[in-house]
């Protein structure tokens, strides 16, 4: 009976691995995306070089943000007015699922602490619909020491 269950679990492996890999891989493109899409919207600010990444939608979850791809424009158009130096250094990203997860330095001006962002994006067939985030102000003194990144 035990040779039997492990011929069996051995035999499940076998079939599940090439979904199992398929699902790693998609999740790779979609991070792929997702930091190309930073990089050429948030950094270089170059919201044709950013618009190829959105799927037919764009929905931002945001309460001071427009919704949709021209919001994301205009919120690119503010940066380059207001903040033509910002920069955003990604620390940490995850992908799970159809979900991508950024932890974010942020800092819109020079020689100023910045902000802590946590970006999620949604991605469908490896395009961008969807994002929400949370956004933290650097203190000047912390009450403990363990640091935001």
């Amino acid at each position: 009976m035990r040779n039997i269950l492990v011929a069996f679990v051995g035999a499940v492996s076998l079939l599940a691995s090439p979904a199992l890999a398929a699902d790693a891989a998609t999740q790779e493109a979609n991070k792929k995306t997702v930091l190309e899409f930073y990089e050429a919207g948030l950094n270089r600010k170059d919201f044709e070089a950013a618009s190829k990444f959105f799927g037919p939608r764009y929905i931002q979850h945001n309460p001071t943000a427009p919704d949709g791809i021209e919001g994301f424009k205009a919120f690119i158009g503010f940066l380059k007015e207001k903040f033509p130096d910002s920069r955003s250094e990604i620390k940490r990203a995850f992908a799970d699922g159809d979900y991508v997860i950024l932890h974010v330095h942020s800092v819109r001006e020079k020689d100023t602490r910045g902000r802590a962002i946590v970006d999620i994006f949604r991605l469908e067939n490896g395009k961008i619909v969807e994002h929400w985030d949370v956004v933290q102000e650097i203190p000047e003194k912390a009450a403990n020491g363990n640091g935001m990144f």
